[in-house]
């Protein structure tokens, strides 16, 4: 078992910044490979970030590519998610997932095992 809790949500302005992070317990952290994902009012839940265990791939959503970087820190058992240029359209609830099995992480959420119970950005216009 692997337990997660995001934070770092809130309200943010248009071209702004925001930095999630995601604490890991349970289950050893470096076993898993890591996933945000988002889900606005009324639509699915999206991928937009992963990575690997070693942290050495990554893979990002088109949507976000250039604006937000996901790393993981396996001695502190944490996942972050910077959010530059924030744009009104990444107004979702951001959830963090765990991958128990394979090294890479994954477009689709039915691939993860565990998820946190996800924290609101809001970016205002």
């Amino acid at each position: 078992q692997v337990q997660l809790v995001e934070s770092g949500g809130g309200l943010v302005q248009a071209g702004g910044s925001r930095r999630l992070s995601c604490a890991a317990s349970g289950r050893a952290f470096s076993a898993n490979a890591m996933g945000w994902f988002r889900q606005a009012p009324g639509k699915e839940r999206d991928f937009v970030a992963a990575i690997s265990r070693s942290a050495v791939i990554t893979y990002y959503a088109d949507s976000v590519k250039g604006r937000f970087a996901i790393s993981r820190d396996n001695a502190k058992n944490t996942v972050t998610l910077q959010m530059n240029s924030l744009k009104p359209e990444d107004t979702a609830v951001y959830y963090c997932a765990a991958r128990s099995t394979g090294l890479y992480g994954s477009y689709d959420p039915s691939d993860y095992d565990y998820w946190g119970q996800g924290t609101q950005v809001t970016v205002s216009s």
